[in-house]
C-alpha cells in the first residue's frame, strides 16, 4: 500500500543516521526495538517544514519523489511527506501500517477540518501511534493506543492518549503542568489517495495555514524550536516559551543553525525575498 519497495532503504537509513541494525548489533527487523529506533531517528534527522508551499511549488506525493527531497536533496517536509515516508519504510521493514486522519487541537475551541496524516503501526497484536509530521509539538517515539489516559515519558516530555465518544482518540502533551490536546483522530482507516486529496488543500487553499506563510519546525529532546513566519520560539516542557523576530538577513543562518536546512541558492535567494516583503 505505502510503496516501500520503490524506496532507497539503505539511503534512507543513513539520511536518518541508522546503519543496516538498530545500534545493538542485531538487524533491524518489525519488532518494538526497530520501531522506536526508527522514529526517533526519523524526528531527529528531518526536519518539519513546508517551504515549497510558501515557493509556490507542488507537493509531490509519490515515494521517489519524497525520497529525492527529504533523503537525497536534505530536506524536510510537512506532515504527508514525512509520514508517507516512514510508513514506506516500515512497510519495508515488513510492519504493518496503516493510515488516520486527524483534527488539530492546537488552536482552542475552533472547529478544524481534518487534514493531519498519521500512521499506527501494528506490533504484536498492539497498535502504537506513529507521527514524525506534526512539528514541534509532536512525539519523538511512537505512543501506545492500548493505553488509553496512561502518561508516558518521552524523555522530558510526556504524553498520554485520551478516548472520547465514537472511538475518537486524542493525543495530549503535558506542558507546564497542564495537559493540553494536541490532535483527534477516528478509527477510520486512511490511504495514500487520502493524502493526496488533503494535501491538496493544505498546499493551495486560501485558508491553509501553510500557503503564503513560512513554518519550519523540529521537535527536539530538551527543547522544541519552531519558525512560524518571522517568529522564532524555543518550547520547553515546563511550560516556557521564548520568542524574537527572525529579520531577513539572518534567515538563512536561522535554517541552517536551528534545523539543519540548507536550499540551493536560487530557492534561498527566493526565500529571503519573499521574507522581506513581508516588512
Amino acid at each position: 500500500m505505502w510503496s516501500g519497495e520503490e524506496l532507497d532503504l539503505d539511503a534512507y537509513l543513513a539520511r536518518i543516521g541508522l546503519r543496516e541494525n538498530a545500534g545493538d548489533g542485531r538487524e533491524l527487523r518489525p519488532d518494538l526495538a526497530t520501531l522506536y529506533a526508527v522514529h526517533r531517528a526519523h524526528t531527529a534527522a528531518i526536519p518539519f517544514e513546508s517551504l515549497d508551499v510558501l515557493l509556490g511549488r507542488p507537493v509531490a506525493l509519490d515515494v521517489k519523489s519524497i525520497e529525492d527531497k527529504l533523503v537525497h536533496a536534505g530536506r524536510g517536509g510537512y506532515c504527508y511527506e514525512q509520514n508517507s515516508l516512514l510508513a514506506a519504510a516500515l512497510e519495508r521493514l515488513g510492519f504493518e501500517v496503516s493510515g488516520r486522519g486527524a483534527r488539530n487541537r492546537t488552536r482552542g475551541d475552533s472547529l478544524m477540518p481534518v487534514t493531519h496524516a498519521v500512521l499506527v503501526v501494528t506490533v504484536e497484536g498492539e497498535p502504537w501511534l506513529c507521527d514524525v509530521g506534526f512539528g514541534h509539538q509532536g512525539p519523538r517515539e511512537p505512543v501506545p493506543l492500548g493505553r488509553p489516559g496512561v502518561a508516558l515519558e518521552q524523555g522530558e516530555w510526556t504524553y498520554r492518549v485520551r478516548e472520547e465518544e465514537d472511538g475518537i482518540l486524542v493525543l495530549c502533551l503535558l506542558r507546564g503542568g497542564t495537559w493540553r490536546d494536541l490532535y483527534a483522530f477516528s478509527p477510520q482507516r486512511y490511504h495514500p489517495v487520502d493524502y493526496v486529496l488533503l494535501n491538496h488543500y493544505s498546499s493551495g487553499h486560501p485558508r491553509s495555514s501553510f500557503v503564503g506563510r513560512l513554518v519550519v519546525h523540529h521537535p527536539g529532546d530538551a527543547v522544541r524550536r519552531a519558525l512560524v513566519g518571522r517568529e522564532f520560539t524555543l518550547l520547553y516542557p515546563d511550560g516556557r516559551t521564548e520568542r524574537r523576530d527572525v529579520g531577513p538577513d539572518e534567515l538563512l543562518a536561522v535554517l541552517d543553525r536551528e534545523f539543519g536546512l540548507r536550499l540551493p541558492e536560487r530557492d534561498a535567494a527566493e526565500l529571503v525575498r519573499i521574507h522581506r516583503a513581508e516588512d
